[in-house]
């Protein structure tokens, strides 16, 4: 080979290398603004029952995903106060504080509960999915509402619409939408 074919041929592997470490599914990285923003996907599916709440962030998402993303945010909540909690116990010592933000852990405990268990009968009974199926279909939808969240005041904000999507769940089906303390924000 003469010199300039192996500057080519090098020019060449070095290229395929490059190409080689960069996924072909490469995107270009949104903003966190623009994460935070985007909305939820809308259900595909045609067996899923939609909210019919006009003026909610939920309406004509399927109410699987809706209460999912309630109970993701719920369970992010609990999250931060839990280890608001801990600060408050071990960090810096303060009982009342550590009593307050306990129960606020639970009770925000208990509400993403409730709404992934209506997520639950809802997958159960439009799509006829088994127990372990549905909280896999609704568990990304969770994450994906709860890891945006950042801080309790963010995660409160983002609650407030989830009372008034359960009192609309449980005036169309209160046979899903059983659980009163869910109205409670």
């Amino acid at each position: 080979m003469r010199p300039g074919q192996r500057a080519i041929a090098a020019a060449a592997i070095l290229a395929v290398t490059l190409a080689s470490l960069v996924p072909a599914d490469a995107a270009p990285r949104r903003s966190k603004k623009q994460e935070e923003a985007a909305p939820a996907p809308a259900s595909i599916d045609k067996r899923d029952r939609a909210v019919a709440a006009p003026g909610t962030p939920f309406h004509n998402r399927a109410y699987w995903q809706a209460a999912a993303q309630c109970g993701g945010i719920y369970f992010k909540l609990n999250t931060l106060y839990a280890e608001a909690a801990i600060t408050a116990k071990v960090i810096k010592p303060d009982p009342a504080a550590y009593t307050r933000l306990s129960k606020e852990a639970d009770v925000a405990s208990t509400k993403a509960t409730t709404f992934f268990d209506v997520s639950e009968r809802f997958l159960a009974t439009d799509r006829k999915l088994a127990r372990e199926e549905a909280v896999l279909t609704y568990d990304a939808a969770a994450h994906s509402a709860g890891d945006r969240l950042k801080t309790v005041d963010a995660a409160l904000q983002a609650a407030k619409s989830c009372p008034e999507l359960y009192k609309v769940c449980r005036g169309a089906f209160p046979q899903v939408c059983n659980d009163t303390t869910a109205l409670i924000n």
